[in-house]
């Protein structure tokens, strides 16, 4: 039975994977960092057959080669990460989690009696602005990247510090990962960053529990040096005005700002989400199993009878949105996201290289 060490294991794409990995049958050990938040979220783990819960500072390379010593494990999935919007207030923390990181990860795990093999979780982020009015054609993995911001930036710099160790590796780049559950809000900068995309930007969304699948897939297939693309079937190639489904799936109907289009004549506009070619990671992981409608019953059918109280609540969070869209007041007609992060977070948050 294999070991399979888990980073970032208590985040939405962690938990999943680790569910995935116990209902496998497998030796799972989860890792995240200590905070009583996580305490509380691992506390869900005590009555599964899980081997053990292990708390890590990744940006501790002390800490990091204690946690691979004293688990062995034969693979790790390293998802642990900073992510947009959070990347964007805190870059320098999270150049320190999402490259220096993973350096203290791919180190320890080369240096270990017998080295397991990474699975790392990477981004569509690294391909840069898509403009969906260009003729660019689907993602593949031989797309040329072209980072825009620090996260993309930093997931290349990730990737590339993966692919240069003596390591089994796999690298899987992911799309817009959702879930029936996940949380309808994330705060004001959540709201904010989303309400800045450009509504009829490509997004080829994924529901976290095929992700997960991809990840316990490649942790055991014949998929050694190789970079996939996750993302859902072709139901989930959508617009970025499409994820209000969710929402009314939810309850929450309606309670989105009508947000802006982007401009078809700049490249520059338009944020780093399109649609993939998932042919050859489909071929080697076999994933896909949620639909795009599928997703949208299930969240129906996960929120029960809360989505009654939160279609009593939407005008009411509709007007509290309305009243943040940060285009509101803005002059000129289309939507400029990388304007907007800049403003909002500072340059930083694009060149993904400045100290906090």
């Amino acid at each position: 039975m294999e070991r399979i060490l888990v980073t970032g294991a208590l985040g939405t794409v962690g938990s999943a994977t680790v569910e995935e990995l116990i209902s496998l049958d497998w030796q799972v050990i989860a890792s995240d960092l200590y905070s009583r938040a996580n305490q509380k979220s691992a506390s869900h783990f005590e009555h599964s057959d899980i081997v053990g819960v292990h708390w890590c500072d990744l940006t501790d390379p002390e800490d990091v080669a204690h946690l691979i010593e004293h688990t062995a494990p034969d693979v790790v999935i390293h998802l642990a990460a900073i992510i947009p919007p959070d990347c964007y207030d805190l870059p320098g923390a999270a150049r320190a989690v999402n490259v220096e990181g993973t350096r203290h990860v791919v180190r320890a795990c080369a240096g270990a009696s017998a080295p397991p093999r990474l699975v790392l979780a990477s981004s569509m982020a690294v391909y840069g602005a898509r403009n969906p009015h260009a003729g660019l054609g689907l993602l593949t993995a031989d797309t040329p990247v072209a980072p825009y911001d620090n996260y993309g930036r930093q997931k290349l710099e990730a990737e590339e510090i993966v692919r240069e160790s003596d390591l089994d590796w796999v690298i899987l780049r992911l799309g817009g990962v959702l879930g029936p559950a996940m949380a309808t809000g994330g705060g004001g900068d959540g709201f904010r960053f989303s309400a800045l995309l450009p509504t009829d930007g490509n997004i080829q969304t994924v529901d976290v529990r095929d992700v997960a699948r991809a990840f316990a897939a490649a942790a055991l297939n014949d998929v050694v040096g190789q970079t996939l693309l996750i993302g859902g079937d072709d139901s989930h190639r959508r617009k970025q005005a499409d994820i209000a489904e969710l929402l009314a799936a939810m309850g929450l109907d309606g309670v989105l700002p009508e947000g802006r289009a982007g401009d078809p004549a700049d490249d520059g506009c338009w944020f780093a989400t399109d649609w993939m070619d998932t042919t050859a990671s489909q071929a080697a992981l076999d994933y896909q199993r949620i639909s795009w409608p599928t997703l949208l019953e299930d969240a129906t059918t996960a929120a029960g009878l809360k989505r009654y109280a939160l279609r009593l609540a939407a005008p009411i969070v509709g007007a509290v949105l309305s009243r943040r869209d940060p285009y509101a007041d803005a002059p000129g007609t289309y939507a400029d996201v990388w304007a907007g992060i800049r403003d909002t977070w500072g340059p930083e948050a694009l060149d993904g290289r400045a100290a906090d």
